[in-house]
């Protein structure tokens, strides 16, 4: 990490404030203090007294600040009294002034950012353990830092709005999280956020600006070019810019839901597929939600409505825009209006519709535009869009077919990219197959583990988490994947979990594959199952005793006494032979 600049000091930024009351008191108490000297005290035996240096230091140092202690060392004359009563009210005039500068110094913006600033950049250069750099702390971010928490990872915050940053410590943290109010899009400050730390995990632009993010990307290309980054895009002009110097993961919400809604009107099953995958785990997939094949009206012509004409255009759907902005583009029909009245819908053929998408960026038009149109037309399929995440009671009491939140998009993505990096290129390799392969996965799955959303994890074969496994390959031994899913209490029955897919150094990557699959040291497995199942197919590939009973079906004795029991009656049993 770079040192923090010189302006940043919050000691000379005080320095230079009290300037000015510094040099008028240190004045005041000179002139008092030599006036001291000079003026004759008291005679006495004939001899006029005067005070030394260090006495008039003294008194001026007690009387000056309002404390009192009496005329010291001797009683004073009227002279050095007057002088006394002169210094008195200079030095009144001077601590008020001072104080009133101090006052007005405490209450600076830009003191309490340079304290806040140095007490930022001292906790994360004390950070030990890996950490992610989230800008923005919206709804979006919010979630992830929640969910990096609960993952036992550490997470560092810019945000530009003070509000949310003040949010950060009301919410429940099991670690503290370091959080700065600044401009995510200064490379100084990113440097002071941790971008260039030896523990920092990655960088995740979420703010709600395109040019910001675009900051970011460009910032973490240069000063840190093997992080990765995930930066939030909604336009695409901005995703092409970010792509064209190399950013890992660009994240466009509208763009994502647009690809899901193209291929669930191009193959159900497939998105059906993911759907399963990419769920929340635990909630139930509906098997009957497919958006219909028909006639199709978009509310709101703006960069989430775009995305939504262009799915159904590549499936040659006919579809009526509504927008306040009335155009003509040669191919779609136009109906002026905002799709909150019934006029503008019942122009656009809502009453034979077979679906419609309320996406403009207001909460409140989109509710209106759907109750409208549910009324008029009960059987039609309602995409609804939802800007705001406070506004989740709302939405859940209208039960859309299909709710689009752009914060939680971004949000399952990036954690999806962050816990397990597999399920991406897994996921890619889904879209490429046709929906009889889809099918018959998708019945094998759900057969075996339910229509509820299941874990998704990996697990790499290495030394630090397959301690076992990893040995024993190294060995020479053969295991199959076969051998390493079987239960950890029942040998002949199976964990309730799936490998989806293996990825190997060699580029040699396997979908779905077989349980006869040899294993090999640095094979990475990406698998779908229980919370139980996850737990003890890592203890068996952990587990020395474990993976020995998986693979041989033999229960081992465990601790060294009962090994050493267990070795003496193997020898007894041996026969003697003549």
């Amino acid at each position: 990490m770079q040192p923090l600049a010189r302006h940043h000091s919050v000691f000379f930024l005080i320095l230079r404030r009290l300037r000015a009351p510094l040099i008028l008191l240190i004045t005041a108490m000179a002139i008092s203090v030599l006036g001291l000297t000079l003026v004759p005290g008291p005679t006495e035996n004939g001899e006029v007294q005067y005070l030394s240096f260090f006495h008039a230091v003294y008194f001026m140092s007690y009387t000056a600040t309002t404390i009192g202690f009496g005329e010291t060392p001797y009683a004073f004359s009227d002279q050095q009294r007057l002088w006394v009563v002169f210094s008195i009210y200079m030095s009144v005039f001077c601590w008020a002034y001072t104080l009133g500068t101090v006052f007005a110094l405490l209450s600076d913006r830009n003191l309490r950012q340079a304290i806040a600033t140095q007490r930022f950049v001292r906790e994360v250069r004390r950070l030990r353990e890996p950490f992610y750099l989230v800008c923005g702390y919206g709804e979006t971010g919010r979630l992830i830092c929640h969910a990096l928490d609960r993952m036992g990872l550490r997470s560092v915050v810019l945000e530009i709005d003070e509000a949310k940053v003040g949010e950060i410590d009301l919410h429940s943290f099991a670690a503290d999280v370091p959080a700065l109010c600044a401009d995510a899009s200064n490379p100084e400050l990113l440097g002071y956020a941790g971008l260039t730390h030896p523990n920092c995990a990655g960088v995740i632009a979420l703010t709600n600006n395109d040019a910001t993010n675009l900051a970011i990307a460009i910032a973490a290309r240069l000063l840190a070019p093997k992080l990765p980054a995930l930066c939030r895009a909604e336009h695409r002009e901005t995703s092409a810019n970010m792509a064209s110097f190399g950013t890992r993961h660009i994240i466009n919400p509208f763009e994502r839901f647009g690809e899901t809604l193209a291929l669930a009107l191009h193959a159900p099953i497939a998105s059906q597929l993911l759907d399963w995958l990419t769920g929340i785990p635990g909630t139930a997939v509906d098997r009957d939600r497919r958006p219909p094949r028909g006639h199709w009206i978009v509310c709101g012509h703006g960069r989430f409505g775009r995305w939504m004409v262009d799915a159904m255009d590549a499936e040659s759907l006919p579809v009526t825009i509504i927008d306040r902005g009335l155009q003509t583009d040669g191919t779609h029909r136009w109906v002026h209006g905002d799709g909150t009245g019934a006029e503008a819908l019942l122009e656009a053929g809502v009453q034979k519709a077979t679906g419609i998408v309320a996406g403009t960026n207001s909460d409140t038009d989109n509710l209106s535009i759907a109750v409208t149109a549910r009324e008029l037309n009960p059987e039609l399929f309602v995409i609804l869009r939802q800007n705001h995440h406070a506004n989740h009671a709302l939405f859940d009491a209208f039960e859309s077919d299909i709710t689009v939140l752009p914060s939680e998009i971004v949000a399952y993505e990036c954690l999806a990219i962050l816990s397990t990096p597999l399920l991406v290129p897994f996921l890619d390799e889904i879209r490429r197959r046709d929906e009889e392969w889809c099918s018959v996965q998708l019945e094998r799955l759900t057969t075996r583990l339910g229509w509820n959303v299941p874990e998704i994890w990996s697990e790499r074969v290495n030394l630090s988490k397959a301690t076992a496994l990893y040995r024993r390959l190294m060995r020479g031994e053969t295991i199959s994947l076969g051998m390493v899913l079987r239960s950890t209490t029942q040998a002949d029955t199976y964990l309730d979990c799936e490998v989806l897919f293996l990825e190997r150094d060699d580029d040699d990557h396997l979908l779905m594959p077989a349980h006869d699959t040899p294993l090999r040291p640095g094979d990475e497995l990406l698998l779908a199952g229980t919370r139980h199942a996850r737990n003890a197919f890592a203890l068996g590939i952990a587990n020395e005793h474990t993976l020995e009973y998986l693979v041989s079906g033999e229960d081992l004795p465990d601790g060294w006494i009962w090994r050493k029991f267990s070795r003496r009656k193997q020898q007894a049993a041996k026969p003697h032979l003549p």
